[in-house]
């Protein structure tokens, strides 16, 4: 049992889990915005007001095409707010936080393989042979 509550008490699995927990709600939030906001929007220039609603048939099942296209406006909605307002700030501030100079290693083709290796090295890392 210590080693379970050890494991439970980790601090990478306890913010994971709160991670997930705010995706979740983070989800159901964009889920509502897609349904009760923006597909009646585009509903109003399309006139259709639900796409839920959309379905075909085929020798009695039932596609319900609409509910995917909800679910697809949400993602894509979704991976929106994270790339704007995770991804690329936070790429931001790791390039303004970087102190070191990036690494210009020269380097030059084996005659061998043509791999790029450094130009000291007296021998070829991918096919090994002597330069």
């Amino acid at each position: 049992m210590k080693d379970f509550r050890e494991f439970l008490l980790r601090g990478n699995l306890v913010d994971m889990a709160v991670g997930i927990v705010i995706g979740v709600a983070f989800a159901a939030v964009v889920t509502a915005l897609v349904t009760d906001l923006i597909t009646p929007l585009i509903a109003a220039i399309g006139g259709q007001p639900n796409f839920a609603s959309l379905k075909f048939r085929v020798n009695g099942s039932e596609f319900l095409y609409g509910s995917f296209i909800n679910a697809l406006i949400a993602f894509l909605i979704i991976a929106a707010v994270v790339f704007f307002l995770v991804v690329r700030p936070v790429n931001r501030l790791m390039e303004r936080r970087r102190t070191e100079p990036a690494v210009e290693r020269p380097t030059k083709d084996c005659p061998r393989c043509l791999s790029s290796i450094p130009v000291g090295a007296s021998r070829c890392a991918f096919c090994t042979a002597d330069l």
